[in-house]
């Protein structure tokens, strides 16, 4: 049996490599590895069992543990805090436990690239030293099917 770990897409669209987001805290690895997801569909989806760490106010970011222990962040956009919530609607709350699946959020993508934003979704994990190899799969995916992160815990 493999001791690799999955992480599932959380929406239905292209999953293409973190350095393509436009912004460098997430290009440049700054809050953890990961993936990008250029989405078609407004349903955010859990990628994981676990439980949820922290929803942003603004809606438009999560944080989650799974329950492996490793710690993910989904950030719908780039820099769509200053949206302050408007184009999100948030279906989670800090401490819910999740299944692979779970709708998280609905996102107006037309909303938000009208007002000029990025659709960009960085899905990272936030303590990489946990982990002794990542590798991203990337291509066409749909939401809480399509894997695009195996990992192998230390």
């Amino acid at each position: 049996m493999s001791n690799e770990s999955k992480i599932l897409s959380p929406q239905t669209g292209k999953c293409v490599s973190i350095i393509q987001i436009p912004d460098e805290v997430f290009s440049e690895k700054i809050l953890g590895d990961g993936i990008a997801i250029i989405p078609e569909t407004e349903e955010v989806l859990s990628p994981v069992d676990g439980e949820v760490v922290q929803v942003a106010e603004t809606k438009h970011a999560f944080c989650i543990r799974a329950s492996d222990g490793i710690e993910l962040m989904i950030h719908i956009g780039v820099d769509t805090v200053k949206l302050k919530g408007q184009g999100f609607e948030c279906f989670i709350k800090n401490g819910d436990k999740l299944q692979k699946g779970d709708l998280l959020a609905k996102a107006d993508l037309k909303f938000i690239q009208e007002n000029g934003f990025s659709l960009h979704t960085a899905l990272l994990i936030t303590n990489m030293p946990k982990l002794q190899k990542m590798t991203p799969l990337y291509g066409d995916v749909k939401a809480g099917e399509n894997t695009v992160i195996e990992y192998i815990l230390k």
